[in-house]
């Protein structure tokens, strides 16, 4: 295909609405206010990135992360993952975590945005979010009660699933898990191939979809490799945001309001950098205190991952398709339990965390299952170490925190071990590789604080609610001040059982109606 251009134009003084951040949020919220009128800035830090291979290329994701287009921010080590070091690969660039991910569009159970309506997010139920869940689709099976057609983002299954993805689905009906059609209908338990924002073989990110198509409109000015570094107020009113541009510091106005969107990390840094946030964080670091939001950088959510089960193959695996993957499993840990908590799902490849490889041999022709914990009860925070907008922070996830969820974890190894031995994986199965065997509760913990990993699924740091520890209100306005919203996963209340990248799309297109409901 050709691919569009970012038009060259000077930047004005103000502009309608500006939106900080073009990922699964900003790309959704920024389409939907170009599409009615408004003069939007798109502010994006990193580059536009478009037409690049690696990007396009669905099986090149991994080394996105650690790549020139990612933050390349960590988890802090702790005793309880044996002091390593976790990278959370994290977009910079136009569409954001969009063009580096793996492609996964997958929104989790219904149950999962009731829980953010009890938890003080009104107007948040699964009724509430469908529709717009359906406004974001172009689902390749057509509209259905659960699925949208016509949207910006094309979703696909596989049109030629590795044998190891179906041999995944295969074994896990062995194990009594039913299989489904499709993971984003009205219960998500059980084996299915996966959906993927994959057309054609191309990634299909938030920039192509929402994006690309209004670069040349006139009312859309796409800024990138500019750098937000903190937002001016007139009172209570933000009304403008201070960001580089070659290197100069610049302060653009908007008329109408500001939209953050720079993610679960990057957004509380922001806001805390204003003067926005917990006073004594504010005060320790020499900060001004604006707004006394104490939830600012507290509730950080992830899904922890363990990286990975690893077989040897009786035959070479072959090249990656799709997203190196294909198919996933959703399962219960406990029957009496009221949604699957547990994701499982291959790997075309050997996968592990640098203590795996240096603890296990992993040569040869190897496959991998990947598993990990979905209804994760851990809480963690963030934190500022420094006053620069490029200083180093301290992310702490706190996994394996809280005993429920190692215990849930250790189940989901035993059933990865026990997939592979499946009848479905005959023509595959050759041994274990990492563990060496399949090993009792204790080595597998011992193999767990080794492997475990991120589903780079960070959100919850500015959360949406009601309570003293919300952050904005329920259509997404920062509490306390005028002018000023949030549209990415750090206002998820709690995190949901999926990848957060439908989601938070989701969240995009609220923030856009809101704001058109208020003009």
């Amino acid at each position: 295909m050709t691919h569009p251009s970012i038009q060259n134009r000077p930047l004005k003084p103000s502009y309608d609405h500006i939106v900080v951040g073009s990922g699964s949020g900003g790309a959704a919220v920024a389409r939907r206010l170009v599409d009615a009128g408004a003069d939007v800035l798109l502010i994006e830090a990193g580059p536009g990135g478009i037409g690049i291979p690696e990007i396009d290329d669905p099986t090149q994701w991994v080394p996105l992360g650690r790549g020139v287009y990612d933050w390349g921010y960590d988890y802090t080590p702790t005793d309880r993952i044996n002091g390593r070091t976790i990278g959370i690969p994290r977009g910079r660039v136009l569409g954001g975590s969009s063009a580096i991910n793996a492609m996964m569009w997958y929104r989790g159970h219904p149950a999962d945005y009731d829980a953010w309506e009890a938890a003080g997010a009104r107007g948040w139920s699964f009724a509430d979010v469908l529709p717009y869940f359906k406004r974001c689709e172009d689902w390749q099976d057509g509209e259905t009660a659960f699925r949208g057609a016509g949207g910006p983002l094309r979703i696909e299954r596989s049109p030629d699933p590795h044998p190891l993805a179906t041999a995944l689905v295969d074994g896990a009906h062995e194990l009594g898990v039913p299989v489904i059609d499709d993971p984003n209908g009205p219960d998500n338990e059980g084996a299915a191939l996966s959906n993927f924002n994959i057309s054609r073989g191309k990634r299909w990110s938030s920039a192509r979809g929402y994006l690309w198509p209004v670069l040349d409109r006139e009312n859309l000015h796409v800024l990138t490799g500019s750098l937000a570094v903190s937002l001016g107020f007139d009172g209570r009113r933000c009304v403008s945001v201070r960001h580089m541009v070659d290197d100069v510091l610049i302060e653009t106005r908007a008329g109408a309001g500001i939209v953050l969107a720079l993610g679960a990390i990057d957004t509380p840094r922001l806001l805390m950098l204003s003067g926005i946030g917990d006073p004594a964080e504010l005060k320790r670091l020499g900060l001004p205190v604006l707004a006394d939001l104490p939830g600012v950088g507290r509730n950080l959510q992830d899904h922890p991952l363990v990286r990975a089960i690893n077989f040897r193959a009786s035959r070479p695996v072959g090249p990656p398709r799709d997203n190196g993957g294909g198919s996933m499993v959703n399962w219960k840990t406990q029957a009496n339990l009221a949604q699957a908590n547990v994701h499982t799902f291959p790997v075309l490849n050997r996968s592990a965390t640098p203590d795996v490889t240096a603890s296990y041999d992993l040569s040869g022709d190897v496959f991998a299952i990947g598993t990990g914990l979905m209804r994760s009860r851990s809480r963690g925070f963030l934190r500022l170490l420094g006053t620069d907008p490029r200083s180093p922070l301290d992310i702490q996830p706190n996994f394996l925190a809280e005993q429920g969820d190692m215990d849930d974890l250790v189940q989901a190894v035993d059933f990865a071990l026990n997939l592979a031995r499946t009848h479905a994986y005959a023509d595959w199965f050759d041994g274990f590789a990492a563990p060496a065997r399949h090993p009792g509760r204790t080595e597998i913990i011992d193999f767990i604080r080794m492997s475990c990993s991120t589903f780079f699924h960070t959100c919850g740091t500015a959360k949406m609610g009601e309570d003293a520890m919300s952050v904005v209100d329920s259509r997404l306005a920062v509490h306390g001040l005028d002018g000023l919203m949030i549209a990415d996963a750090s206002v998820i209340p709690i995190i949901p059982s999926c990848n957060t990248h439908a989601p938070v799309t989701m969240i995009g297109e609220r923030a856009a109606d809101f704001i058109l409901q208020a003009a």
